[in-house]
C-alpha cells in the first residue's frame, strides 16, 4: 500500500491542503526528523509530535478515533467562548502503513506560539517564586474554566502551557481529553477538580525534587494548597453576594473596580434591597476574563495577554499626562500614543530580533530596561536610547522562544534534560 492510496478522512473547520504532505503511512514516533519540529519536550501520555506545515507549526497526538472527535469538538468550543486553550485544527483518520496496518487516529491542533510546558521553565536555575506564580496562572485559568461550566477532569501542570504575560504567566488548557462542557458546574465539580488539581501538582513538583530541577526545601504540599486557596478566593470575589448598609451604594462601583482590577469585566450586576429598604445585596451575574486586554484592543487594536494590557495602558496614561490631554477624547490620544510610542519603539527592534518575543513583551522589558536606566543615570532616560541600548546589551543573548525567566528554550531541544514518556506534551 502507497500513501496515496490510504483513504484518509479529514475533519477540519478550515482544511490546509498542506496536511496531505505530511507522512500519514508512518506511525508517528517514527516521522522523518526532516517533518517535525524541534521544541522543548514534556511529559505526554500519547505520542505528541510538532510539525512543520504551511509556515506554521501544529502539534499532533494519535489518539483513538472517538476520543480524538470528541476532544476536537470540546476544543472548538472553549474557542468560541473565549477561554484560554489550545485551537484545534482537525482530526485524521483511516490511517494505514504501507502493508496494510491500521494506524490510530490524530488530533491536530495549534502549536502555541512563546508557550513553554512546566518542565521546561524548571530545567535551570529560576527565581525561587516561579513554582508560585505558575500556580497563580492556573488557578486564574482554573477559575475560568469553571465559569464557562467547563469540568476538566484531570487538572494538572502537565496538561498546561505557560506564555509570558508581563512579571507573571497566563495558562491555556492544552487537553480537553477527560473534561466537559456543562451550562453550569455544581459545587462538587468545582471541588473535585479542584483536589485533583491538588495531588496532581504536589506530585509533579515531588518529581521535579526527585529530578533535582526543584530545591529540596520547596514544600511542594504547601504550593499545592496555595492552589487551593489562591482559587477559592478568586472565586468569593468574582461569585459572591455582598451585603451593606443602604448609605453605602459606593460600595457597588468599588465591588465593579475590585473586579476590574482582577482582570475581569461585570456584564451585570443583580441587585436588591430588603423589605424596609436599609440592607443592599450585590452578586455579579456576568462575569468575563480580560478587561485590560479588552479595553487596550478596543482603543488602539493591539490583541495581548491581560498583564501585559494592564502594562501599556498604564503607559498610555502616562503619555497622556504627559502631554496634557486629560480631557481629550482616550480613542484620539491612545492612536498618538500607539504611532508615537508603541510602534516606533517596537519598530526599534531589528526584524531579525522581533521574533524573540511578542511585540507587547518586547514594550514591557524596554519599560523595565528604561526605568533601569533613569535609576543608573539618574535622567529620565528617552525611549529611543533606551531602545538602543535593550537591543545592544539585552535581547541578542535572548534564545527564540526564551521564557521571560531565563530559559533557553535552544538548550532544551532534543535533549535528555526531561523525562521521555512517549515524548512531546503540547497537547497531554
Amino acid at each position: 500500500m502507497t500513501p496515496d492510496s490510504q483513504r484518509l478522512q479529514i475533519t477540519a473547520a478550515s482544511p490546509d491542503p498542506a496536511l496531505l504532505d505530511l507522512p500519514w503511512h508512518i506511525p508517528l514516533e517514527d516521522w522523518p526528523a526532516e517533518t517535525l519540529a524541534a521544541l522543548p519536550r514534556g511529559i505526554s501520555r500519547h505520542v505528541v509530535r510538532f510539525a512543520r506545515m504551511s509556515g506554521r507549526v501544529v502539534a499532533i497526538k494519535e489518539i483513538g478515533e472517538t476520543v480524538a472527535y470528541r476532544e476536537y469538538e470540546l476544543l472548538r468550543q472553549l474557542s468560541r467562548i473565549d477561554v484560554p486553550s489550545v485551537e484545534p485544527v482537525g482530526v485524521i483518520t483511516g490511517r494505514r502503513s504501507p502493508d496494510g496496518e491500521p494506524l490510530e487516529a490524530v488530533l491536530i491542533t495549534e502549536h502555541l506560539q512563546f508557550s513553554l510546558p512546566y518542565r521546561s521553565l524548571f530545567s535551570q536555575s529560576l527565581r525561587p517564586d516561579t513554582a508560585t506564580r505558575l500556580i497563580d496562572a492556573l488557578a486564574v485559568l482554573l477559575v475560568r474554566l469553571h465559569l464557562a461550566g467547563f469540568y476538566w477532569g484531570d487538572v494538572s501542570l502537565s496538561n498546561t502551557l505557560f506564555r509570558r504575560d508581563a512579571e507573571t504567566f497566563a495558562a491555556y488548557l492544552v487537553d480537553a481529553e477527560t473534561g466537559d462542557l456543562h451550562d453550569r458546574l455544581t459545587q462538587g465539580q468545582r471541588e473535585y477538580d479542584l483536589e485533583v488539581a491538588r495531588v496532581n501538582i504536589i506530585g509533579e513538583l515531588m518529581d521535579l525534587q526527585a529530578g533535582e530541577f526543584l530545591e529540596d526545601d520547596v514544600d511542594a504540599v504547601a504550593i499545592g494548597d496555595a492552589l487551593a486557596e489562591r482559587y477559592r478566593d478568586l472565586w468569593r470575589a468574582l461569585t459572591e453576594t455582598e451585603s451593606f448598609g443602604y448609605g453605602e451604594r459606593w460600595r457597588v462601583q468599588a465591588r465593579i473596580d475590585r473586579l476590574n482590577d482582577l482582570g475581569f469585566d461585570v456584564g451585570e450586576l443583580d441587585i436588591t434591597t430588603d423589605v424596609g429598604g436599609t440592607t443592599v445585596l450585590i452578586q455579579p451575574k456576568v462575569v468575563d476574563a480580560g478587561h485590560h486586554s479588552r479595553r487596550l484592543m478596543r482603543l488602539t487594536g493591539l490583541d495581548v495577554q491581560e498583564n501585559q494590557a494592564r502594562r501599556l495602558l498604564n503607559d498610555l496614561d502616562e503619555y497622556r499626562a504627559a502631554t496634557d490631554r486629560q480631557r481629550e477624547d482616550e480613542a484620539f490620544v491612545a492612536h498618538d500614543w500607539l504611532t508615537e510610542v508603541f510602534e516606533p519603539a517596537v519598530r526599534g527592534v531589528p526584524k531579525d530580533l522581533r521574533k524573540k518575543l511578542e511585540p507587547a513583551q518586547i514594550f514591557h522589558e524596554l519599560l523595565d530596561h528604561r526605568w533601569f536606566l533613569s535609576q543608573q543615570q539618574n535622567r529620565d532616560v528617552p525611549m529611543k536610547e533606551t531602545v538602543k541600548s535593550y537591543v545592544r546589551d539585552i535581547l541578542p543573548q535572548r534564545p527564540d522562544e526564551q521564557s521571560i525567566l531565563g530559559v533557553q528554550a535552544g538548550d532544551l531541544r532534543d535533549t535528555d534534560m526531561i523525562p521521555r514518556v512517549e515524548d512531546d506534551q503540547i497537547l497531554g
